[in-house]
């Protein structure tokens, strides 16, 4: 879900076509997986899944995401969440429950012939499991695409490695790249253009949001952009009841944060969450390495192991396999 900031962002955003965006993206790899699981359906919501029943969702989303990153200049690097903080805990247990009730809610639909009704509970029931994962780093790695292993927050890792100038921007829908302090947040970069949401269908454009400028136009630091995001909620707290971005962004720019939280929360205290995103957990431990595509393991893999048409995954791969014939992968880049 990430924090929810929207609302004081929308002057902060600037449109991009896909020509601004040749560099090395940092991709937050859940946050990307997700919007697979979720938007790759059959009309009726039910997954792309091989004949023994394996959900394929994910693997089609990398295969034409990564193809499509490729052909336009961008590099991508996806980065894996490792071990959340325990606070994050009460979340996790509240999306494994929202879930579980759109699972059933999915069900229902389905035995109720409300086709719109079940592709948007079945969009919301989308979870990643140990397959999810273990399948997705196996085809970034047969598609030459390096893939880094975070010790917590995916986005903190993400951001860490934009500050030190390894990556070129962070990719990922949520916001909270920017309270982890990626200079750069780019978002929508999705293959087709197009996204569900609400149950229709809209068109949208990646953007991008440069921390610097952001934090100019709202006159706030980002300690301060973490405080926002704190009392409007994060993925790890409730936030603060009846506070949104725009009442929040007041509340720290009059200096009124402590006050409101000792007011509103008295047994919460927010230092720790603070300091999470300001000093999380990250590594230095990692290689940015781009291979040339195996195309035949691909192929074995996507097309022996979990039924994708050939003809498909080769035309895809077609896309950006004939760069790496040429002799060096600087000339492919």
């Amino acid at each position: 879900m990430g924090v929810a900031i929207r609302d004081i962002l929308a002057d902060c955003k600037e449109t991009l076509t896909w020509d601004d965006l040749s560099g090395i993206a940092a991709v937050d790899a859940h946050n990307a997986l997700y919007q697979f699981l979720s938007i790759i359906r059959q009309p009726d919501g039910t997954p792309l899944m091989n004949g023994a029943g394996r959900i394929t969702s994910h693997l089609s989303g990398i295969l034409f995401r990564t193809a499509n990153f490729l052909e336009r200049g961008i590099k991508p690097v996806f980065v894996f969440d490792g071990k959340p903080p325990e606070f994050k805990q009460e979340t996790i247990d509240e999306r494994r429950e929202v879930r579980a009730r759109a699972d059933d809610a999915w069900k229902a639909a389905l035995r109720e012939g409300d086709m719109e009704e079940a592709y948007k509970q079945a969009s919301a029931s989308a979870r990643i499991d140990s397959h999810t994962i273990e399948s997705s780093r196996e085809l970034l790695g047969l598609l030459g695409i390096p893939w880094i292993q975070a010790p917590s927050e995916g986005e903190a890792q993400a951001a860490h490695m934009a500050r030190r100038g390894m990556v070129t921007y962070a990719v990922s829908q949520d916001y909270d790249s920017l309270l982890f302090g990626s200079p750069v947040l780019v978002r929508n970069l999705t293959v087709s253009g197009r996204r569900k949401t609400r149950g229709r269908t809209i068109t949208v454009n990646p953007e991008r949001i440069v921390l610097s400028s952001l934090l100019d136009r709202l006159g706030v630091t980002r300690e301060q952009l973490v405080e926002i995001g704190i009392l409007v909620g994060t993925d790890f707290n409730p936030g603060v009841r009846g506070i949104g971005g725009k009442t929040a962004l007041k509340v720290v720019r009059n200096g009124d944060f402590e006050s409101v939280i000792a007011e509103k929360s008295p047994e919460f205290d927010p230092g720790p969450i603070r300091d999470f995103f300001l000093d999380p957990p990250v590594t230095d431990d990692y290689a940015l390495e781009w291979g040339a595509p195996d195309v035949e393991g691909v192929v074995e893999m996507l097309c022996g192991r979990y039924d994708f048409s050939e003809e498909r995954v080769r035309s895809a791969l077609s896309r950006v396999s004939v760069k790496a014939a040429q002799k060096t992968l600087d000339a492919w880049f």
